[in-house]
């Protein structure tokens, strides 16, 4: 998981092979090289959301709104990852490797629900399947990664578009903000009522897949990756899914200081 130090010793995935120079940088392939040209009425999109993250405010700070986060450019959260093709609804089933470390405590969590659909009836006649998978790489203890990985896909499937939506997409992203922000709240409201108050963190990491649209959410500095085969030169190409959250990005440095938080 990303977000924690290297522990000695041989690494999770030490055996696999190296990415060529072909699968990574601006001369690497991209993500949907390998598909036909979308038509003018069927262009892939993708946007960014902002939303303050659980465990890094500062003493003092005055929590924005989400409409003030959004418009100033906090971190930024919900991006859409489309692929489009013939095929129909694609299976999804989940797996996970995990290691504790040298660490007492396991601090990560995650979650795998491979299919959520009937949870979140009554779904807009567009949208015939819904999955989420989320980690959670949590710090200074286990109580926000395991709150999160207990209530947030909860708020989420509370929150999720019940019946006709005018923009499917619209929709989901401000769902997504919306259980994000409000699961932040819940546990922060929490952790301040303890005597002493708990100084747990968690970064999160969640992509939601409606039908064959991905919809990768984050905070903090845990990575989604998709991993792509290419037939013709039988390479594998890991290509990242989300951008960080990480003080030593300018970007991110700036957001923390503007926060009254301390870069050292």
């Amino acid at each position: 998981l990303a977000g924690k130090e290297a522990q000695k010793g041989p690494l999770l995935f030490d055996d696999l092979p190296p990415a060529s120079s072909a699968d990574s940088g601006k001369g690497g392939s991209l993500l949907f090289d390998d598909l036909p040209p979308a038509s003018s009425g069927d262009t892939a999109s993708s946007a960014t959301e902002q939303v303050s993250s659980a465990g890094s405010h500062g003493k003092g700070e005055k929590r924005k709104s989400l409409e003030e986060e959004e418009k100033n450019g906090g971190e930024e959260l919900v991006e859409k990852k489309v692929c489009k093709g013939s095929v129909g609804i694609l299976g999804l089933k989940g797996y996970v490797a995990e290691r504790k470390g040298e660490r007492e405590d396991m601090q990560d969590a995650h979650v795998i629900l491979n299919d959520i659909t009937e949870e979140c009836q009554p779904l807009p006649s567009q949208i015939t399947r819904v999955s989420y998978f989320a980690v959670f790489d949590g710090h200074g203890g286990v109580r926000a990664s395991k709150f999160a990985a207990q209530n947030l896909h909860q708020n989420l499937i509370k929150k999720f578009p019940k019946g006709e939506v005018v923009s499917v997409e619209k929709t989901v992203k401000r769902c997504l903000l919306d259980t994000f922000k409000h699961t932040d709240e819940e546990f922060l409201k929490q952790a301040s009522s303890q005597k002493p108050a708990w100084k747990d963190g968690s970064t999160a990491t969640c992509v939601l897949a409606v039908d064959n649209i991905l919809y990768i959410a984050n905070l903090g500095d845990s990575r989604a990756i998709l991993c792509r085969y290419n037939e013709e030169s039988q390479k594998h190409a890991a290509l990242s899914l989300s951008k960080e959250h990480n003080p030593t990005q300018y970007e991110e440095r700036m957001r923390i200081q503007k926060a009254g938080g301390n870069v050292r």
